[in-house]
């Protein structure tokens, strides 16, 4: 029979000419354009997953709207010191200041303004560890109470009682509990008239008591001062451990040095309460200055109390002296000193306050220094000097008369007792007036003060975010679509890794898919190529009609098998309108239901199943009975007739090949609709009875190994794979492409 279907007037790029030159004879494609991710490539995905993309979006974006109604706004107090730089202790130093590095008094006060020894007192004083808040309904509640602004108590919602609304207030003055229900979370529940129950984190009551009335008992001991709630509204307590008060106070408490060696440090404490971070920081504040000014008074203060313990020991001395003078005179009479040995007393008694003095200052230097240093090493030179001048000076006493010797001796223990006594009291009362009127070297620049506006991230700011987030969410998320769904999007991935030409890609068509709809309905008989002629996957299909006829030049029968690897990839559709364009160019076709499992063309042309293939095969109907007619006329159809229990016995049968040399013999081209190559054996059997074997793949539906094993499987039963039909292309995404991926035309009809 004449193979020659129709002339045609398009070939596919890639498709040979009349010459049915193979195609590893044509000239090689042009050179594509680097492999990777264009800007147009980008662009279609983008598009593809348009309203994935859009649904994160919304939904993220309502979940920012829900934290700006449901986020508790957080304030900032900040207030401001000044450390004033200390003196080196040595001035020959301050010179290498420079190389030695930063000086560290002010990172050490950093460090001592967040110290227990400062943020403990605060905790202690304002009572931070006892954490008493009304309990609020999750999420939501607590927006709801905040936003109440009526006078009184707010209504609860029905059922919801126990919670807070708004307006409840509670002020625990007190609250001590045994040491194992530290950092444990208890509850308390207004009564009637100012009573209250407490019950600890076992739902155990533990107390009950009244507001203004400690309540003690198992261990526990509560004063509450305030308490305004409707009765049975429930309130969280717990008492913290003194570090775990401490540490919860650091988490929103930081300093900082404002300009580098200003000696200005900023504090700041965030926090829900504006007047309650205000008193906190500014509690801070005060109790790092008194501890300032405490710890420069010590020094002065031990002083003074070493030099009152010595006084009296030194009052006592120079009372026995005075009295061994004067006892001495009156024993020996009236003795006057003589102009040399006044001289030798003045010297002598010089000498020895000089030498308290330098000792004094040695035992000071020894606490900084050790005894090598230069500084102590001078002040031991002057010491012996002073030595080898009394040594002399007891060498002209020893030169005196033994009366004069006496009354030198005991006027010197006078002298010299009387002037350290004198100077240690006036040591003394200079330290008192200083411990008194002692300054810190740090004060208060700024008091604390609370922003009036919220800190943070403001509401817009928040919405774009989570705008942003969701847009980077849905781009992460069609990342991991794509990185999981390794499938077909591209005809030339088939024809470069599997060697096949395709030729023909059928766009993606909505009319088709209402038409399908309604065959489900029971509304069967249209066929997309009679009633939308100028939609753009008929033309293909008019192009795949044109290919075909060079196809088949040298097949020896005018048989067609449409197949697919998988099920739902349109091989229905492209059998009944390639059929349809066929028989419009006035030859003689007849559609093959071979899926005697879930053949379907039956609906989607109108026509009843009943008497079709199973029942010629089983020789129970002739070929006249089993042909049926359908509304596109020289188109004809064998539907498959009831099901089978054995398909593939069926199509293995003598019968089948005969009934398929009947049909070629009787119309110009027979194409036969077969079952997926991988689900069943099938398609193998019908292949071996047919001029040529077209596959249809559709876009974004499988990998490219199960279109690989489906040509494999054929080919091990003797079946060689003509080209593939790619269908299903969306044509709108692939507009934002470039290069040759992008060719993709539309030459629509016009009136």
């Amino acid at each position: 029979m004449d193979n020659d279907l129709l002339k045609g007037n398009f070939t596919p790029a890639g498709v040979p000419a009349a010459t049915g030159t193979p195609m590893a004879m044509q000239p090689a494609p042009i050179e594509q354009e680097e492999e990777g991710l264009a800007l147009g490539e980008i662009i279609a995905v983008l598009m593809d997953y348009r309203w994935l993309i859009a649904a994160i979006c919304l939904v993220s974006l309502l979940a920012g709207v829900a934290w700006v109604l449901v986020a508790r706004p957080v304030f900032k107090a900040d207030g401001l010191l000044q450390v004033e730089e200390k003196s080196a202790g040595l001035g020959s130093l301050k010179a290498l200041q420079p190389l030695l590095g930063d000086d560290t008094t002010v990172t050490a006060e950093i460090e001592i303004l967040g110290s227990r020894m400062v943020l403990g007192r605060v905790v202690s004083k304002l009572k931070l560890d006892i954490v008493a808040v009304p309990r609020t309904l999750p999420l939501i509640g607590g927006a709801i109470a905040r936003r109440y602004q009526g006078e009184g108590l707010n209504s609860p919602w029905p059922g919801l009682s126990r919670f807070a609304w708004g307006g409840e207030r509670i002020q625990v003055d007190s609250f001590d509990v045994p040491p194992a229900q530290l950092d444990e979370k208890h509850k308390l529940v207004a009564g009637e008239g100012g009573a209250f129950e407490v019950f600890d984190d076992d739902n155990e009551r533990v107390l009950e008591g009244k507001v203004g009335m400690r309540a003690s008992g198992q261990g526990y001991s509560i004063f509450v001062a305030e308490l305004v709630a409707r009765p049975g509204t429930q309130f969280r307590l717990m008492r913290l451990a003194p570090e775990t008060a401490v540490d919860a106070l650091r988490r929103d408490y930081s300093v900082k040095e404002r300009g580098k060696k200003s000696g200005v440090l900023e504090l700041s404490l965030l926090g829900y309460e504006p007047e309650r971070i205000a008193r906190v920081l500014d509690d801070v504040l005060n109790t790092y200055v008194r501890q300032n000014v405490e710890r420069r008074s010590a020094e002065a203060e031990k002083t003074l109390k070493f030099l009152d313990n010595q006084l009296p020991a030194l009052k006592t001395q120079l009372d026995s002296a005075e009295a061994a003078y004067n006892n001495y005179r009156q024993s020996r009479g009236s003795l006057d000193l003589s102009l040399e040995t006044q001289g030798i007393l003045k010297s002598l008694v010089d000498v020895e306050n000089a030498a308290v003095l330098l000792k004094q200052e040695r035992d000071e230097l020894r606490q900084s220094f050790t005894p090598e240093h230069p500084r102590i090493q001078a002040v031991e030179s002057k010491l012996q000097r002073l030595n080898d001048r009394r040594k002399q000076f007891e060498a002209d006493v020893a030169r005196l008369p033994d009366t004069q010797q006496t009354i030198l001796r005991l006027a010197r223990d006078v002298e010299v007792s009387n002037r350290l006594y004198t100077e240690l009291l006036n040591t003394a009362q200079q330290l008192r007036v200083a411990k008194e009127g002692t300054v810190g070297d740090v004060r208060v620049i700024d008091s604390a003060a609370v922003g009036r506006k919220p800190v943070g991230v403001p509401p817009l700011g928040i919405l774009a975010i989570s705008l942003l987030l969701g847009l980077l969410l849905s781009l992460v998320v069609i990342w991991v679509l794509r990185a999981l769904r390794v499938v077909v999007e591209d005809p030339e991935t088939i024809e470069t890794q599997l060697g096949l030409p395709v030729y023909a890609t059928v766009p993606h068509s909505k009319m088709e898919i209402d038409l399908h709809r309604k065959a489900q309905g029971g509304r069967g008989g249209e066929l997309l190529a009679v009633s939308y002629p100028q939609e753009d996957a008929v033309e293909s299909l008019r192009g795949l009609r044109t290919t075909l006829h060079f196809a088949l030049l040298d097949a020896q029968r005018n048989s067609l098998l449409i197949t697919g690897s998988s099920p739902s990839l349109g091989k229905s559709f492209i059998s009944k309108n390639l059929g349809a364009v066929l028989a419009q160019v006035d030859k003689d076709v007849v559609l093959v239901d071979a899926d005697l499992r879930r053949g379907h063309l039956h609906k989607e042309l109108g026509i009843e199943r009943a008497v079709g293939l199973s029942e010629y095969v089983a020789g129970q109907a002739s070929l006249d009975e089993i042909l049926k007619a359908t509304a596109v006329p020289r188109l004809w159809v064998v539907t498959t007739g009831q099901i089978p229990p054995n398909p593939s016995e069926l199509l293995m049968h003598s019968r089948f090949e005969t009934l398929l040399a009947e049909l070629g013999a009787r119309f110009d081209t027979v194409i036969v609709d077969a079952p997926p190559v991988l689900a069943v054996s099938d398609a193998a059997i019908i292949g071996r009875h047919v001029g040529a074997t077209l596959m249809v793949a559709r876009a974004g539906k499988h990998p490219i190994r199960e279109l690989d094993q489906a040509v494999r499987r054929l080919a091990q039963a003797g079946v060689q794979v003509k080209g593939f039909v790619f269908n299903d292309l969306n044509v709108s995404r692939q507009a934002y492409r470039y290069g040759y991926k992008g060719y993709v035309y539309r030459y629509s009809y016009r009136n």
